[in-house]
């Protein structure tokens, strides 16, 4: 009995999320390789929302960061912003997710089904919104032909650059593979996986030591999305690119599900929370900082 009263409200939940958004105002999106595009030629800073981001918008914690009232005002302060030079990315689920995996399609569904008034209320009438699937090109698709296209087109965005990752401790961004080799050089920035948002005024803080000549690439979660858009607010180019660096090791592998990336933690589906030291003489040089983490 138990269980169809649930189906029952799910699937109420569901009808009245596809009403909702037929008579909202509409949310546009622009397309993955369109948003890349124009990241490069506009060299603008970026925000991007996913289900988690939205979920703490709500009030709701998440299994790697504790919602607050700071977090949820934060979220949806930088979900409404509309500020020269930044950019805010939202996940592409609201005219449908005809083009993704069967996974994905349940995932934004149920996504949708209880969050839809949350994306409505805080997002701008009129405001033209960029593609969080930017980082997320690959698992998610059932056509997985154009990746290569598209990380080809993310790696200009850093090309001849220098940069330094704001990361969470065990992210380790393209160590073991090529995406940041055209870089000019890499510095790194440490930080906890988990709640990073608890000393959030300490990174952003360190943050500002950077000399802004460099661009900041950001993974770290929820906090990269207001910690990008603080940084461009202080005159600094700051990019949340989130999973993109595990995206291109499973595009790298042929992967069709999320599994473990050696030496790498992955916060999704169980996988690689296990992950050890690194001693790799090249990554050890480029960190300049371990904010946050006991020594």
């Amino acid at each position: 009995m138990f269980d169809l009263k649930n189906r029952i409200w799910n699937g109420a939940l569901v009808a009245f999320s596809f009403v909702y958004r037929k008579a909202a105002r509409p949310l546009v999106v622009k397309g993955i390789d369109d948003t890349i595009e124009y990241i490069i030629k506009n060299k603008c800073s970026v925000s991007r929302f996913g289900d988690g981001e939205i979920k703490l918008a709500a009030g709701k914690s998440i299994s790697f960061q504790k919602a607050s009232s700071f977090v949820t005002e934060k979220m949806r302060e930088v979900l409404g912003s509309d500020s020269n030079g930044h950019i805010v990315a939202v996940a592409d689920v609201f005219s449908g997710c005809a083009d993704m995996t069967e996974e994905a399609r349940a995932h934004w569904k149920k996504h949708l089904a209880r969050y839809t008034r949350t994306w409505y209320r805080h997002t701008k009438k009129g405001k033209v919104y960029y593609n969080a699937f930017m980082s997320r090109p690959y698992m998610s698709f059932a056509d997985k032909g154009s990746c290569k296209k598209t990380f080809a087109l993310l790696k200009k965005i850093w090309e001849g650059q220098d940069i330094v990752f704001i990361e969470g401790e065990k992210s380790r961004l393209g160590v073991g593979n090529d995406l940041f080799d055209n870089a000019k050089s890499i510095q790194r920035i440490l930080w906890p996986a988990t709640d990073a948002f608890d000393k959030y005024n300490e990174l952003l803080e360190y943050a500002k030591r950077v000399d802004k000549a460099r661009l900041l690439i950001l993974a770290l979660g929820p906090c990269a999305t207001a910690l990008s858009y603080d940084l461009h607010l202080l005159g600094y180019r700051a990019i949340d690119l989130g999973h993109a660096d595990i995206e291109y090791e499973w595009f790298l592998q042929g992967a069709t599900e999320k599994t473990p990336v050696k030496n790498k933690f992955v916060n999704e589906a169980g996988a690689g929370k296990d992950v050890g030291d690194l001693n790799d003489s090249v990554y050890l040089s480029q960190i300049i900082a371990r904010v946050g983490l006991d020594d």
